[in-house]
């Protein structure tokens, strides 16, 4: 059924997460990506994937360690909340890094100037308050009673110092494409900030709010540049010296195994309510699952959807589900021959049953898209329809289309397990209709070659709106300016579309960008660029002991409440 392009030794995990982070998608295909233009999105929300569910479940080690355990004879310490994930950290500078894992340790050393809450809420953090002051410049009014955790202060200098650095083409900063349209940053008095803007950018206050923006200690900074002035690379001094006013302390990263991290008793909020946080590497699934009902992790992610049922069912232990800014999609080359016309385009699209795509690869932890972006990002409108699934109105646009006998053509894949599923499953539905598509399974990085280059018929791939607002989700993905490498695998060019996705990143009031939005969702559903799959859950498992833990839709762990209340 495929046909293979390398030989895979392993199946790499799939899911989307992380995507934004997202990351993108801030995955496990780390940040290994270009950067688009105009700070739009890039590859890593693409493949800012969660990869909860792809493991492979061979080893058996967790299911015996997690046998017949008693729940009263598990012991949890009370000072330790220990997380079992499936990544290690690739960088502990919050600048030098785009994944999920890395942003999840990062977010509890550093913090941003704006964070966004459970509603994907804009909300005051480093900053008390931010206005556009002119229709090109943002102003901060920042906090006056926080200092890092090494002493120094934080002020409006502090904060220009760490986007003069982000910015800098020397660091090479994975995070610099979130604000590649800042041109000057300007400190107008100790706790005055203003970000001046290359053109009017509604998101940038969105953009400031991820965890690329987290603020690094002044004198840290300066310490890696001095590292780098003796011959290291940027980051050097940061990954073993993180230091920044977040309500957790570093204490000591062990790569391959585990990051520790201490309470900030100084911190100028409420304290956190763990003494220590451990991130452990358990790349496994059945192992973590193990540990969790032994009680050798107090949290795990994450939790493949065939053991969902497994944690629910054991007493001890729970299952947690978020929704995610990740969507899984299947693109359409719009530049191929027979993928060029509309009609055809949205006959695939009506001639696949998303329902049976999300039982049949995320066991119902999932759902179904209707465009780009889902109800939790800025710029989702109910008001948008999507194209249902109706084989017969498919076989009928087929035929208006000159194709009613059908066509060969092919399905490029990653060697993922989600998205092999997802292309066989695809595959299946799209021969009802006459349509015969071969999969071809890729090398990952091979894989984003050739579909930025064009070569390719369909795709799957996945996309993380990590900042929540449909700038990030929809520039990237669709305007003519980003086709290949930056985002815009399916090659669409729309005048219309493009004028509107200009008009809204520079438009400041939100009823009037989420207006302009909303026709851009109409005309992503009509003209069918991709066909938008769905939009996962990520699936975390907490041992009851574990009070106020919750994931972000952003894919980051929120552990500033969190405490163990042995029972």
């Amino acid at each position: 059924m495929f046909k293979s392009n390398v030989l895979k030794t392993a199946l790499m995990s799939a899911a989307a997460v992380t995507a934004l982070a997202a990351c993108a998608s801030e995955p496990d295909n780390n940040g290994t990506d270009n950067a688009p233009d105009n700070g739009a999105g890039n590859n890593n929300a693409e493949v800012n994937d969660n990869d909860n569910a792809d493991n492979d479940a061979d080893n058996n080690d967790g299911e015996e360690a997690g046998e017949d355990v008693d729940p009263e004879d598990v012991e949890v310490d009370p000072d330790n909340l220990v997380i079992a994930t499936l990544s290690d950290v690739s960088e502990m500078d919050p600048h030098g890094s785009n994944d999920v894992p890395s942003s999840a340790v990062q977010t509890n050393i550093f913090e941003s100037l704006l964070y966004q809450d459970e509603d994907m809420e804009l909300q005051p953090l480093l900053a008390e308050s931010w206005d556009a002051v002119e229709e090109d410049v943002w102003q901060f009014e920042l906090r006056e009673d926080v200092t890092f955790h090494d002493g120094a202060e934080f002020n409006a200098e502090a904060v220009q110092t760490n986007f003069d650095r982000l910015l800098d083409p020397d660091i090479g900063s994975q995070r610099a494409f979130l604000y590649e349209m800042v041109e000057d940053i300007v400190v107008v008095d100790d706790y005055t900030i203003e970000f001046h803007t290359e053109f009017p950018f509604a998101a940038l206050p969105a953009h400031l709010a991820h965890s690329g923006g987290g603020i690094i200690s002044p004198d840290a900074i300066e310490a890696d540049y001095e590292e780098m002035e003796n011959g290291g690379q940027p980051g050097d001094y940061l990954n073993e010296n993180p230091i920044g006013t977040g309500f957790f302390e570093f204490e000591e990263w062990t790569p391959g195994s585990e990051v520790v991290l201490m309470r900030n008793d100084d911190y100028w909020g409420e304290p956190a309510g763990m003494e220590q946080v451990t991130f452990r590497v358990s790349p496994e699934d059945l192992t973590r699952l193990g540990e969790l009902e032994t009680g050798d992790a107090d949290i795990i992610f994450p939790v493949s959807p065939s053991d969902a049922d497994r944690v629910e069912d054991t007493e001890g232990i729970n299952l947690y589900t978020q929704e995610s800014l990740s969507l899984s999609y299947l693109g359409f080359n719009m530049e191929a021959e027979t993928l060029d016309d509309q009609l055809v385009r949205q006959a695939l699209t009506k001639a696949v049953n998303k329902e049976e795509l999300i039982e049949g690869v995320w066991e119902g932890f999932a759902t179904e898209a209707v465009g780009p972006i889902g109800e939790n990002v800025f710029g989702f409108s109910d008001e948008v329809d999507e194209l249902e699934y109706d084989p017969e109105r498919a076989q009928e646009l087929l035929e208006e289309a000159g194709y009613g006998d059908g066509f060969d053509t092919t399905i490029w894949t990653n060697d993922s397990r989600e998205r092999m599923d997802i292309a066989e499953l695809v595959q299946a539905q799209l021969s009802v209709i006459g349509v015969n598509a071969e999969i071809e399974v890729l090398e990952f990085g091979s894989y984003l070659d050739a579909t930025a280059e064009g070569e390719h018929d369909m795709f799957i791939l996945g996309w993380s709106t990590v900042t929540g607002d449909a700038d990030y989700g929809m520039y990237a993905l669709f305007h003519s300016s980003q086709h290949g490498d930056p985002g815009n695998r399916s090659f669409m060019s729309n005048d219309e579309l493009d004028q509107l996705l200009e008009d809204a990143r520079e438009e400041v009031d939100e009823d009037a960008r989420a207006d302009l939005y909303e026709e851009a969702m109409e005309i992503l559903v009509e003209e069918a660029p991709m066909m938008y799959l769905y939009h996962q859950d990520y699936l975390v498992g907490v041992r009851d002991e574990v009070q106020n833990f919750w994931k972000h839709p952003n894919g980051l762990y929120q552990l500033h409440e969190v405490t163990i209340e042995e029972e």
